[in-house]
């Protein structure tokens, strides 16, 4: 079962939005991709999620967790195939680490933390919480943000994951975004 965690082999340039619920993660993901005329990732859990409440008017319980997990990674690796040059992935495992152990006081499933902290990317692209939060059915934390971004940073220091924080307008964090990604491109042609 563990083999549906892993990620397949690549040499491409793997990116990753990462952060709190409503910071624009998905929008930026959609765009960066366009830009690259590239696969972008989306979030599983999104899918997963609104499912499970539109039939049973429950949200993520802890047991959601590795079949996310699982359809992430699914998702990902068909997607890496074909990508060109570079993957914009709307979400990780680690960002499902984040959840489950904010959601869950600390708990975390040893194998969605296994593979959370094992597959690899090239730069994370950390979303600040400067943009209006939108309601939906499943977003619950608008008091949170703050909490839950520093939580997200914290975690990528710990973990010692290449990163940018992403502010501003939509068109500032897309122009600091390619610019970095770019970067990490003309490393990889050369």
């Amino acid at each position: 079962m563990e083999e549906e965690f892993k990620q397949e082999p690549s040499d491409i340039v793997k990116v990753v939005l990462f952060g709190p619920e409503s910071t624009g993660k998905t929008t930026l993901s959609q765009d960066l991709a366009e830009h690259y005329d590239t696969q972008w990732v989306p979030e599983y859990a999104r899918d997963y999620l609104q499912l499970k409440w539109d039939n049973e008017r429950k949200i993520c319980e802890p047991q959601d967790l590795l079949p996310i997990a699982i359809g992430q990674m699914k998702l990902e690796n068909e997607l890496t195939k074909r990508a060109k040059d570079v993957l914009i992935c709307d979400t990780d495992l680690l960002e499902t680490k984040v959840y489950s152990e904010a959601y869950y006081l600390g708990y975390c499933d040893p194998t969605l933390e296994k593979y959370a902290l094992q597959n690899q990317y090239d730069l994370y692209l950390l979303t600040y919480i400067d943009v209006p939060w939108e309601k939906d059915d499943l977003r619950d934390k608008p008091d949170d943000r703050e909490r839950m971004f520093l939580y997200f940073k914290e975690t990528l220091e710990k973990y010692n994951r290449n990163f940018i924080i992403l502010k501003g307008s939509k068109q500032t964090r897309l122009n600091k975004a390619l610019n970095h990604i770019n970067q990490l491109l003309k490393k990889e042609w050369n």
